[in-house]
């Protein structure tokens, strides 16, 4: 259990303080805004960019490692989509917003910190199998529905172009595609510029955390409790118990078995409130969700922690 907490507690102290520095106006929210923005377009897609530029591909994508997961991330948008609409009887549209915050995990900003303070940053490889297709399968998924039910692309060329333009409107893909290019073509960076990024990609995580809990001063919570809570257990507990039982299925090593397990199991990401803002659904819910969730995965990851041994 001290263990546990070893690894848990730092990551949620680095959140809480950036909680803390923007309510108590210690750290301005124009400043958090800066943070994210530093981040989520250089910081963090230096980070993935060296990851899967170095990557063993062949060995790291692992199809029965990507099905575990992305069984159970598919099967959350289906229960979040089906029992928004059917059981609390939202619009088509809330619907799908509510099922991409169950789709979306925070695979980067608490997936990538407390696998690789649990286990150590050799076992990150298959964390960054997974973050390689985590935005364009969830933008795919969530875009081309929401498409559907609007009925708006008049061709399957429209849908896919507006899907496409979207993922490449994100900085994290377009780092994922340099990343895959670089290793595929086997271009060798100059020591000067691998420095560089590994500068950037040093600050990502900390600078991320910190700004994570800047962010969520914005989120009071707000809309019905019910969809909120009913989002965590399909996001914390019924993903990563889906995970659990295909990685077993699939035989699936040791390392890629953690991280399927710790990466499904990480909250919302601030992505699926960004989704809800885009087509104005669900986005008290969204936002409510993105809070209470990252405050429930310190007891959630603790347990999961716990049973993976």
């Amino acid at each position: 259990m001290n263990l546990i907490l070893q690894v848990i507690i730092p990551v949620f102290l680095v959140i809480g303080f950036g909680y803390l520095a923007v309510w108590q106006k210690w750290f301005p929210d124009s400043g958090v805004e800066i943070l994210m923005k530093f981040t989520q377009n250089f910081a963090i897609p230096c980070l993935l960019f060296r990851a899967v530029s170095v990557l063993d591909l062949q060995q790291t994508f692992n199809i029965a490692l990507l099905s575990s997961f992305y069984f159970g991330a598919i099967c959350g948008f289906c229960f979040g989509l089906l029992g928004a609409r059917f059981l609390f009887k939202r619009d088509w549209e809330n619907s799908v917003a509510i099922g991409f915050c169950c789709l979306f995990s925070n695979a980067v900003l608490l997936g990538l910190p407390i696998t690789e303070r649990a286990y150590g940053i050799d076992a990150l490889s298959a964390n960054f199998a997974i973050i390689a297709l985590h935005a364009p399968i969830a933008y795919f998924i969530g875009i081309t529905t929401m498409e559907l039910i609007h009925g708006k692309s008049t061709s399957v060329v429209e849908l896919i172009q507006k899907v496409l333009r979207s993922m490449f409107k994100n900085a994290l893909v377009i780092s994922l595609v340099l990343g895959f290019c670089v290793n595929l073509l086997e271009i060798p960076l100059p020591i000067v510029a691998a420095e560089s990024v590994d500068f950037l990609a040093n600050a990502a995580l900390p600078v991320a955390l910190f700004g994570l809990g800047g962010v969520l001063v914005r989120y009071r919570p707000a809309g019905d409790l019910r969809v909120i809570l009913y989002i965590c257990l399909i996001s914390l507990i019924v993903h990563p118990s889906l995970v659990w039982i295909t990685g077993n299925l699939f035989n699936l090593s040791k390392t890629e078995f953690r991280s399927a397990i710790l990466t499904s199991a990480m909250a919302p990401g601030i992505n699926t409130y960004l989704f809800a803002n885009m087509y104005g659904s669900a986005r008290r819910v969204a936002a409510s969700a993105v809070l209470i969730s990252t405050a429930l995965t310190v007891v959630t990851a603790s347990f999961w922690l716990f049973a993976l041994g």
